[in-house]
């Protein structure tokens, strides 16, 4: 099943930077955990569900038993995204290794914020509270769309818990998002707007896919509805930032992606991180994770072992 929109959505251009994010009403919070719910029938069952308390807020974090081949993926999904995205990917990825999920902190989701998150600091500080608890010493972050943002932003502030780095259609981190992803986000944006119009979204980032009757994707919908965000939007990450990182990189991008100008992300790879892996997949959409999952599990595994992670 297509896992859509990796995890662009709406909410960047029009949510307010002020107190904490929360859901609209008690109808809408049923509304999107029932969503959530049916969403997250499609995993597998998770070994520990851990609730983690931060400086920001209390995060969820599922880690579901696979083969233990070194230290765990620690997943990070995109904006009005969480955990159930990863469906589609768990059983590839779980064939190499055990997996941690994330619902993002500030995002719809099992993850309850209750301080402001005002800048690319505070979103790396509880990322690395949560990484300090975990029962695994050493993790290897994989994050997709905005959470390729989160990811990069925390390593560039430095964890001794992260052993490598793979950004899959990172937002924000190689080129800037481009202007039709942003005017077609706003109305997206709207809560008052109809459905129809998220949905539309939806497909779009998704190459054109149908949304209708995707558990993914009517959690995705229903959360853009039900959530007001107040995390500041994301702000580009120079090229003269990437040059510091010091992390073994993996770099997946998506030909067909409207988000961005793949080959010019590719490009930056290049220079401004010279030792790292990037791959551009032809024919994916910035849903590459439920396009091609086993693709991904498999470049994965192999820049994995190859830095014997």
């Amino acid at each position: 099943m297509l896992s859509v929109i990796g995890a662009f959505g709406a909410g960047w251009v029009l949510a307010p930077n002020a107190a904490v994010g929360h859901f609209r009403s008690a109808e809408a919070m049923d509304r999107y955990f029932a969503a959530y719910d049916r969403a997250m029938a499609q995993m597998p069952t998770p070994q520990q569900v851990l609730d983690i308390r931060t400086s920001f807020g209390v995060v969820r974090v599922y880690r579901f038993a696979g083969r233990r081949a070194g230290a765990p993926l620690f997943l990070l999904p995109g904006t009005q995204s969480s955990t159930p995205i990863w469906a589609d990917n768990m059983p590839s990825l779980l064939a190499h290794r055990s997996v941690y999920t994330v619902d993002l902190l500030g995002e719809p989701g099992r993850s309850i914020q209750t301080r402001p998150i005002t800048d690319a600091y505070d979103q790396a500080a509880w990322l690395h509270e949560v990484l300090d608890q975990l029962p695994d010493p050493e993790v290897n972050l994989l994050g997709l769309s905005l959470g390729g943002w989160t990811a990069t932003n925390a390593a560039l502030r430095g964890s001794s818990h992260v052993k490598t780095l793979t950004l899959v259609e990172p937002v924000q981190v190689l080129t800037g998002l481009s202007p039709t992803a942003i005017l077609r986000s706003i109305p997206a944006s709207v809560p008052a707007f109809p459905k129809a119009w998220r949905d539309n979204f939806a497909s779009w980032t998704a190459g054109g896919a149908p949304v209708q009757d995707v558990p993914e994707a009517a959690m995705i919908e229903a959360g853009m509805h039900a959530y007001r965000k107040r995390t500041p939007a994301p702000g580009r990450i120079s090229p003269e930032q990437l040059k510091t990182l010091d992390l073994p990189t993996l770099v997946i991008l998506a030909a067909q992606s409207p988000m961005h100008d793949a080959r010019a992300g590719a490009r930056t790879v290049r220079t401004a991180l010279p030792m790292a892996t990037v791959k551009v997949y032809d024919g994916a959409s910035h849903a590459i994770n439920g396009e091609q999952p086993e693709q991904l599990a498999a470049d994965v595994a192999a820049f994995l072992a190859k830095h014997r992670s």
